[in-house]
C-alpha cells in the first residue's frame, strides 16, 4: 500500500523511503527505523501495519538501496559498520520526521535492532519526536547515554539475546531510572529480532503483545 518516495535532508540533500499514509487527514506519524539488513519488505510491512493503524508512517533507506539477504551477516554487518550513525540520525531520521511534520501533527520514532539503537540516538538528539519506541538496540555511551534522552521513551527487549544482553539491558534500564527518565520497559520471553515475522527467531505471540503496547503507547504521545 506504501510507495517509495524522496524527502529532503536538513542539509538539503536528498534521501529515500518508503512511505505509506494513513486514511485520515491531519494523521500523526511514525518513523521506523530498519534493523542492519536494509529496507527489505518486512520493514515496508510495518510501515503499512502503522498506516493502517492511523499513522502516517515512513522508513527511511539508511543504505541508500542496499537490500542484504538475511542468510548474509556478513554483508549486513558490513553495511552497519560502514554506517555514518550521527548523519543517520541527524540528517536522514530528522529529514523523515520533518517530511512527517510538515502538517503540523506530532511525530514519533520506532525502530528495531540497529534501528532500535538509531531510535534511542534520535531521542537523544532530535528536536522532532514527541516520543520513542526502540526494539532490541542500544547505542553505544561514545554517542549516547540515558541521561541525554530527552522524550519519552517505551523499550522492547528480549530476555534471550546475545546483540543486547540481558545484563546491558538491565544497566541501561537502570541508568534511565537515575536519571530520573520518563520511559516505559517491557522484557520478553524471546530471542532478538522477535518482531521479524519473516526470520527464525519471531515469536507471534511475543511480537502483537509488544505491537499492542506500542499502539497504545503512540496513542496517548502522539494522537
Amino acid at each position: 500500500m506504501g510507495t517509495l518516495l524522496s524527502f529532503k535532508r536538513p542539509d538539503g540533500k536528498d534521501a529515500n523511503g518508503y512511505f505509506a499514509p494513513a486514511g485520515a487527514a491531519h494523521a500523526p506519524g511514525v518513523v521506523v527505523i530498519q534493523e542492519w539488513w536494509g529496507l527489505q519488505d518486512q520493514i515496508r510491512g510495518i510501515v503499512d501495519r502503522f498506516a493502517l493503524a492511523g499513522f502516517n508512517a515512513i522508513a527511511p533507506d539508511l543504505y541508500s538501496g542496499v537490500v542484504v539477504p538475511y542468510h548474509d551477516r556478513e554483508a549486513a554487518g558490513h553495511q552497519m559498520n560502514s554506517l555514518d550513525f550521527l548523519d543517520a540520525s541527524d540528517q536522514t531520521v530528522r529529514g523523515a520526521a520533518q517530511f512527517l511534520a510538515s502538517s503540523g501533527v506530532k511525530v514519533a520514532i520506532t525502530g528495531f535492532c540497529m534501528g532500535g539503537a538509531v531510535t534511542i540516538l534520535a531521542a537523544c538528539r532530535l528536536s522532532e519526536f514527541a516520543c520513542a519506541i526502540p526494539f532490541y538496540g542500544i547505542p553505544p555511551d561514545s554517542v549516547a547515554t540515558p541521561a541525554d534522552v530527552k522524550i519519552p521513551m517505551q523499550c522492547h527487549f528480549a530476555n534471550n539475546d546475545h546483540w543486547c544482553s540481558p545484563d546491558s539491558v538491565d544497566t541501561f534500564e537502570a541508568a534511565l531510572k537515575a536519571a530520573g527518565k520518563d520511559f516505559e520497559f517491557y522484557r520478553y520471553d524471546a530471542e532478538h529480532g522477535f518482531v521479524n515475522e519473516q526470520r527464525n527467531p519471531h515469536s507471534h505471540g511475543q511480537a502483537e503483545i509488544a505491537w499492542g503496547r506500542a499502539l497504545q503507547y503512540l496513542k496517548r504521545h502522539i494522537g
